[in-house]
């Protein structure tokens, strides 16, 4: 199945999926206007494609006592592919980072998204793990003030779906 492939059905799919991954095949299939069969099969082609890549739940990070999240660019010293290769294996191992993205376009090599209790937990963080990996060279951090828009539906209206 390649995304020319996908019908309004498999569309309509991955949207209420993306909704709630937690309803159930019944109402999917009513919502989309399928019967219950031929959606589950659509819903495992889709997994079994990589579309649909794991289905999650997704936390309240204040309730979790997570409060500070950080956005951190990080400059390396060396542009070589062995340097990111071992900046990446060992922030694969900070469960702090939420994401990492080698960037382009800034005076920086990979921007992160980190999540800690406070700005204590996030300085051990700073100096304790991120500033002692090798080839970090610099390291410049903001810190969200207020969450305006927080979403993790893709867009899909450029596939056609209304």
């Amino acid at each position: 199945m390649s995304e020319h492939n996908l019908d309004r059905y498999d569309l309509k799919i991955l949207s209420e999926l993306q909704r709630d991954a937690r309803i159930s095949n019944q109402e999917l299939a009513e919502r989309i206007g399928l019967s219950p069969s031929p959606c589950s099969r659509r819903v495992k082609q889709l997994e079994d494609s990589g579309y649909i890549v794991k289905q999650v739940a997704l936390l309240d990070p204040s309730k979790l006592g997570l409060k500070l999240t950080a956005f951190v660019l990080i400059g390396m010293d060396r542009h070589t592919p062995e340097r990111f290769a071992g900046f990446e294996q060992v922030i694969r191992d900070c469960p702090e980072v939420l994401d990492c993205c080698l960037v382009t376009g800034m005076d920086a090599d990979y921007q992160l998204r980190v999540v800690v209790p406070d700005m204590e937990h996030y300085q051990q963080f700073l100096l304790g793990k991120l500033t002692r990996i090798e080839g970090v060279s610099s390291v410049r951090s903001s810190f969200m003030l207020n969450r305006v828009i927080s979403s993790t539906e893709l867009p899909l209206q450029h596939m056609g779906l209304q």
